[in-house]
């Protein structure tokens, strides 16, 4: 039960990071060109947030493994991503016209500009989706015998999520939605999946491996 839900969970944080990833540099084009610096920065962005994130969810997992306390970051990062069309607008306009009018940017702030939109954007979401896989392993590793195997299991489903996120990214959802519209469902997915932390933690106590 641990296994599936940890792989199901993970399946769909993975998901979501790839829409994110791949929507964000969509998103960040209106603003700053569809350029290779673009993709850089976005696929830049989104691996610090991996390894943030997990880095965070290693520590929280053995300081606190309830899964309520992914839960605690996970519904906060739903907000977010649903805000993103309500928010991003304006610090991106911060990023870009601080530079003078009439003027070349420089190619320096060509570069840096788009991930510093990316960052502000989409770092603190994709971190805390990041966050799941190594806190679920550990939630969901009974023994230390097993924890090779879940591992394997919780990574493999995170990644084939990651992919499903790309091609349903790239081949439905950009045909199907605006721009607003896939972050908010996106941000809905994200709230789910952190309500579905603060459920589990009802339904299964704590168990350490040993």
């Amino acid at each position: 039960m641990r296994a599936f839900a940890a792989t199901s969970l993970v399946f769909l944080t993975g998901f979501a990071i790839m829409v994110l990833e791949i929507i964000g540099a969509r998103y960040l084009a209106k603003d700053f060109g569809s350029s290779f610096y673009v993709w850089t920065s976005q696929i830049g962005m989104v691996l610090v947030a991996l390894a943030l994130g997990y880095a965070l969810g290693g520590v929280l997992a053995d300081r606190h493994p309830r899964t309520r306390v992914l839960g605690h970051l996970l519904l906060p990062a739903g907000l977010l991503t649903a805000l993103i069309p309500s928010f991003a607008p304006r610090l991106l306009n911060a990023i870009i016209l601080r530079h003078p009018l009439g003027t070349d940017i420089p190619l320096l702030w060509q570069k840096l500009d788009p991930a510093l939109g990316s960052a502000v954007i989409f770092l603190l979401p994709c971190l805390a989706l990041a966050a799941a896989p190594p806190f679920l392993i550990r939630w969901a590793t009974q023994r230390v015998a097993h924890v090779g195997q879940v591992s394997g299991q919780v990574f493999a489903a995170s990644t084939t999520g990651s992919i499903a996120g790309v091609f349903v990214s790239g081949y439905v959802l950009i045909d199907v939605l605006s721009l607003s519209e896939i972050f908010q469902a996106t941000g809905a997915l994200v709230a789910l999946i952190g309500l579905a932390c603060w459920s589990l933690d009802r339904w299964l106590s704590p168990s350490p491996a040993t």
